[in-house]
């Protein structure tokens, strides 16, 4: 089953997220997408950010974005595995480690492989990820739980086990690119400004469950009301005003914007709304200050994950972001592309 057989099958029209209230630049698309399974975004000026939830989401700000096509689903297993088939591509999680980019690591975890999420058998210090995380030799797209495990049978769910090398090499071979993440978070919003989910304010709607998100008490206790401990397929759950699936939840997604502690605003003054802005030039203040002895650069992911709960990562919102070391991918990371009208 292709992506495209998702996108067209996955919710009837009336589950869709509503539609966007006050949307800046509603022009049409200008005229077919450039490859199967794409949605316009148009451009204008939105909100971005939050001031009410995480620091590094502050300030909210204004944004102005062009407009462009983005895919309407995830990269799936199954799109990456005819990138890997097509071109041979080996992913960061399958290369030797260099020790020089990881002082005082055991060698016997300087081998290829990723971290994959242990559910705990009870109550456990949030503060300490290891004990949910594991860093497990083997484990990669293929293998998303490491060796004797399998992407088969997971065609349509999203990829992860990418690093964000890995997502930018499959973007440059379909013609498309990755999202900034104003981008992304334009087309997560689908014209609802300051909401706080993709979908509105409500987080349940109708008692209806809109994202892939942990339920229960994180890390030990998953409910799985929604009918899915891992990922899910791609389209499950009802898309945004946009035509856009999974903005919410499933799985962190990759952009090209090096992190920042906080967003730069644009001090709340009209005249100097940012357009179309990228994030920090370069990546010197990406470092992780908890790991200074570490010099990997971190990007944004934005959207969250199957495995954000509200008593520990409340996510699962437009205006999240965290930072993910950039050669290092995970069981709830993967990505989707876009393509800017000018770049065809």
């Amino acid at each position: 089953m292709s992506r495209t057989d998702v996108v067209e099958g996955a919710a009837p029209l009336e589950s869709r997220a509503p539609r966007p209230e006050n949307e800046i630049d509603a022009s049409a698309a200008p005229g077919e997408a450039p490859f199967p399974g794409m949605a316009w975004i148009p451009g204008g000026t939105f909100w971005m950010g939050s001031d009410r939830h995480y620091p590094e989401e502050r300030p909210e700000h204004q944004v102005t974005v062009s407009g462009f096509w983005m895919d309407r689903c995830t990269v799936t297993n199954a799109d990456f595995a005819r990138f890997v088939e097509a071109t041979g591509y080996l992913t960061v999680a399958e290369r030797p480690l260099n020790p020089d980019d990881f002082p005082g690591a055991a060698p016997e975890l300087l081998v290829p492989g990723a971290l994959v999420f242990r559910k705990t058998a009870q109550r456990v210090d949030l503060k300490d990820l290891s004990h949910w995380w594991a860093y497990t030799p083997g484990a990669c797209w293929k293998q998303p739980e490491g060796p004797g495990t399998t992407w088969k049978g997971r065609e349509s769910h999203p990829v992860v086990h990418v690093a964000y090398e890995d997502a930018a090499a499959y973007a440059a071979w379909a013609g498309k690119a990755l999202p900034s993440e104003a981008e992304w978070e334009r087309a997560a919003r689908a014209g609802l400004d300051r909401k706080v989910y993709v979908w509105g304010d409500e987080f349940s709607p109708g008692g209806q469950q809109m994202a892939n998100i942990w339920q229960g008490e994180f890390p030990w206790q998953n409910l799985n009301t929604d009918g899915f401990k891992g990922t899910s397929p791609v389209g499950s759950f009802p898309p945004n005003g946009y035509g856009l699936f999974d903005m919410a939840g499933n799985v962190w997604e990759w952009t090209t914007d090096w992190f920042q502690e906080r967003h730069q605003g644009n001090g709340g003054k009209a005249c100097c709304i940012p357009v179309n802005p990228r994030g920090p030039p370069s990546h010197g203040g990406s470092f992780d200050p908890c790991t200074p002895e570490v010099k990997i650069p971190r990007r944004v992911l934005k959207g969250g994950s199957h495995l954000c709960a509200s008593n520990y990562c409340l996510r699962y919102r437009p205006a999240a972001r965290s930072p993910q070391a950039v050669d290092s991918g995970t069981t709830h990371i993967g990505f989707r592309c876009i393509v800017h009208v000018t770049e065809r």
